[in-house]
């Protein structure tokens, strides 16, 4: 049996690819897919994970919705400039009708099955708003034991994207990123975009990854608008797969090179809400409080390699399925 994985998502393209890399391993357990509002509202990225899920062939995989909104505040807006309308390039009802009807219960309640089915720790990767993961470890304190770590796309140490200070994902919903970052012990490696960006890929990758098949072509085809934004974001022709780095590493731990931070999340109203702080002073002079919260933050990658990883299994899992 190989990683046991569940992932919590807001497809999203770069969910899409995520998504996919999990789904067509054959060392990976996938146990199950929740969702949670974010680059577009819930009800469209509900259908985008499970009509990816049937792009894999997974229809033995459950989908949950949860959060459609923030745990305190309103979402001020979505990601459509970079995903388009519908958090696919407008491109989501090209593929395939999803194979399995969504689950009857919510997402929290799908995690609490999940876990305490699991005969040994799962990872969760969360690659969406925290709200979902805030949720379950706020209702359900007992299913951390069987979580064996958090895998976390989100952040910025030095820089945002939605803010100048702050990340989408973190942004998004910053009360419930503190709540596990900050307020939790459950162990988190934490992926912010100052790696994902230097991890991003060009055409020729993309163009490998559509010539790999059905699976790589469509994939391909749900990039349009996401690249064009990326275009402006990078100054070249190059887009970046930030979830697909984060799932990367839930299911190969340590193809990212971490460092073990204190963290804060800024819950303030200011232009620095949402803004990830670490403390990468020597421990020696840094004055810290006692509750600061320490976190592994993935800092490097052997770049290349990953980018070969990711596209070694995507191109040889999209020629393994019709």
């Amino acid at each position: 049996m190989g990683t046991q994985l569940i992932i919590d998502t807001d497809p999203g393209v770069d969910d899409a690819f995520a998504i996919t890399l999990a789904a067509l391993g054959t060392d990976v357990d996938l146990l199950g897919v929740t969702t949670v509002f974010g680059n577009v509202p819930l009800a469209a990225t509900t259908r985008n994970a499970q009509r990816v899920l049937a792009l894999c062939g997974r229809a033995d995989v459950p989908v949950a919705a949860g959060a459609e909104r923030p745990l305190v505040y309103p979402h001020p807006h979505r990601a459509r400039y970079a995903h388009g309308v519908d958090g696919l390039s407008g491109r989501a009802e090209a593929l395939p009708e999803p194979a399995r009807e969504l689950a009857q219960v919510d997402a929290v309640n799908l995690l609490v099955t999940l876990l305490e089915a699991a005969q040994e720790p799962v990872t969760i990767a969360p690659i969406g708003p925290l709200t979902n993961i805030a949720a379950l470890l706020a209702a359900h304190p007992g299913v951390r034991s069987k979580i064996d770590r958090l895998v976390i796309m989100g952040g910025g140490l030095s820089l945002g994207n939605v803010t100048p200070a702050a990340e989408f994902n973190i942004w998004s919903d910053p009360e419930a990123a503190r709540r596990v970052l900050v307020e939790d012990e459950v162990p988190a490696v934490l992926v912010p975009m100052d790696l994902t960006v230097r991890c991003a890929v060009d055409a020729d990758w993309l163009g490998t990854l559509r010539a790999s098949g059905p699976i790589g072509a469509a994939l391909d085809a749900l990039t349009p608008d996401y690249r064009d934004y990326y275009r402006k974001a990078l100054g070249w022709d190059g887009t970046v797969l930030h979830d697909a780095v984060a799932v990367a590493e839930a299911i190969s731990p340590g193809i990212l090179e971490t460092e073990r931070l204190p963290i804060e999340v800024d819950c303030t109203p200011g232009p620095s809400r949402g803004a990830t702080v670490v403390d990468r002073r020597r421990i020696e002079v840094a004055e810290r409080a006692e509750t600061s919260s320490v976190v592994d933050v993935a800092v490097d990658t052997d770049l290349d390699g990953l980018r070969g990883f990711v596209l070694g299994r995507l191109t040889r899992g999209a020629g393994d399925r019709p």
